[in-house]
Parts: C-alpha cells; sequence; structure tokens
C-alpha cells in the first residue's frame, strides 16, 4: 500500500517537475524553492540524516504543495494570493525539513 502511494507521489512530483518548464515568469520563484527543497531532502536521505518514514512524510508534503501549484494554475495564472500562500506552504516544509535532518534520529 504504501508503496502504491509513494509512487503515486513520485509520479506527481516528476508531472510537477514537467511542468516547471512551462512555468511562467510568475512561479520561476516557487519552482527553484521546490528543486531546492528536492535537493535537500534527497541529500538527507544519501547522508542518513532523514529517516525512510521521515523522507516519505517531506516528499508528500512537496506532493502535496506541487498538486496545489498546478491547482492554482490551472486557470491560466497564479494570482498573488495564491502564490503567498504556496510560499507560506513551502516555508512550512523548509522548516519541517530542517527539523527532520537536524533531530536525533538518523538511518
Amino acid at each position: 500500500m504504501s508503496r502504491i502511494i509513494s509512487g503515486a507521489l513520485a509520479g506527481l512530483m516528476l508531472l510537477g517537475l514537467a511542468a516547471t518548464g512551462l512555468a511562467g515568469p510568475r512561479t520561476r520563484h516557487i519552482n527553484q524553492r521546490q528543486e531546492n527543497q528536492q535537493d535537500r531532502i534527497r541529500q538527507g536521505i544519501k547522508s542518513g540524516e532523514l529517516t525512510r518514514r521521515e523522507a516519505t512524510r517531506l516528499e508528500g508534503l512537496e506532493g502535496r504543495i506541487q498538486a496545489n501549484k498546478l491547482i492554482d494554475k490551472s486557470d491560466g495564472h497564479v494570482t498573488p494570493r495564491e502564490r503567498a500562500q504556496l510560499n507560506r506552504e513551502l516555508n512550512r516544509a523548509s522548516r519541517d525539513i530542517y527539523r527532520a535532518k537536524h533531530n536525533r534520529y538518523d538511518r
């Protein structure tokens, strides 16, 4: 069951990364932040700073942010209010990544 969910989230992330090529100038900053956070998660997995459970939770959080961005873009543009909400979600995710990487749990 968890493999199905992980596979679905990975597919959603790939879809989102493919959509970043279509991104307008208003979402470039958000796209760059998402890529940076994905890199931080990958690095945490590689170094052992993140447990499998932490990584799965963080990937799910990133997938939900990506899904929200795609919903916001579905009408053709992202409003300032939607962009602010996405940035708040990214701030929260960034804080979660930092806390997960610097807690007492290692792989």
